[in-house]
């Protein structure tokens, strides 16, 4: 039937539903998230505009006869939306993290696959089901949504407490002093920056960050201490052995095999590392490498130094790539001492 409400009625719509649902979070002293919030008044606008005006003005008439065209054109309507959304979301990451836009991009279309289309279809359905049973079936379809969402808060909370502990297991070689304090965070966020400028991420960009927080827990099967923990200045056969040491250790904590795998792998030739393997081990190397007691200098100078050693090596020990990638990470971020780029 012929609706009279234009976009501009739709966004304001969407606007009241967003406020209506910060009033939980402002209520916990959170606050909205005000980009999230922004992002999903816009995508609602641009479905509104494309759609509302050319269906009012009887601009769908011929295909409201034709269901399979009229369908795919809604199909081809909810690809557009589900596009912009990315796009959105991609933009706002870029201001907030400054990562590179395309990693970022291709990210969020590989999410559309999964949380997309089940949004998608999940519109589409609740669409079709007020057509047949009215303003009803809005609230018949929201308490399982609302059900599902909270399940998902409890398993978001299980996913975090997990981080939070495997993030505390990756500590111990620091309280051990076995390693500079920060060592494996500072490893951790810096793979994670170099995968994502790889085009890493999801579940490749967990398992990286895991390896990297727990790349040095080997250390703690050693009878004396590496100096300052810099294993990339050991010996490769000694590299080699902690790193199997390593790999032993994190197969028993109940983490990914994924992970061990990379662990255990960090101080192999490149060419036979996984690519997680491969950021880990240049990373490490170059935190290693501007750390306290690795002689370096200090400032942008010592990690220009570690640069060029790391570059120096890719022949056998560091893939070029991921030692160029690391380069273009530190440029945006700054060239500092201690790996903290």
């Amino acid at each position: 039937q012929p609706t009279s409400h234009g976009a501009l009625q739709t966004v304001a719509v969407a606007v009241a539903a967003a406020l209506a649902g910060s009033v939980p979070h402002i209520a916990r002293g959170s606050g909205p998230a005000l980009d999230h919030m922004v992002r999903r008044v816009l995508t609602v606008g641009f479905a509104a505009v494309c759609f509302q005006p050319l269906y009012n003005s009887g601009g769908f008439g011929d295909l409201t006869r034709q269901g399979p065209y009229y369908a795919a054109l809604l199909l081809l309507l909810l690809a557009l939306t589900a596009l912009c959304d990315a796009v959105l979301a991609a933009l706002m990451a870029r201001a907030r993290t400054h990562h590179p836009f395309g990693p970022l991009l291709r990210e969020e279309l590989r999410a559309l696959l999964g949380i997309g289309s089940a949004v998608c279809a999940t519109g589409a359905v609740i669409a079709l089901g007020v057509a047949v049973a009215g303003l009803w079936a809005l609230p018949v379809f929201c308490v399982p949504l609302l059900l599902t969402h909270l399940s998902f808060r409890r398993y978001a909370a299980v996913r975090t407490t997990y981080g939070q502990t495997i993030a505390s297991l990756a500590r111990a070689t620091e309280i051990a002093g076995y390693t500079p304090p920060g060592h494996a965070r500072r490893v951790a966020e810096l793979s994670r920056a170099v995968g994502r400028e790889l085009g890493l991420s999801g579940p490749d960009l967990t398992v990286l960050e895991y390896a990297a927080l727990m790349h040095d827990i080997g250390q703690l099967s050693l009878v004396d201490p590496v100096p300052e923990g810099a294993t990339a200045l050991l010996p490769v056969a000694e590299q080699r052995r902690i790193a199997l040491l390593g790999g032993a250790v994190v197969r028993q904590t109940g983490v990914p095999a994924a992970v061990a795998v990379v662990v255990e792998r960090q101080a192999d030739p490149y060419r036979e590392q996984p690519l997680p393997a491969r950021i880990v081990r240049a990373v490490n190397a170059y935190d290693d490498l501007t750390g306290e007691g690795a002689g370096e200098g200090a400032g942008a100078s010592g990690a220009l130094s570690a640069l060029e050693r790391l570059r120096l090596g890719t022949a056998h020990d560091y893939q070029p790539e991921v030692v160029e990638s690391l380069a273009r990470v530190l440029s945006r971020g700054g060239l500092t001492s201690g790996g903290a780029g």
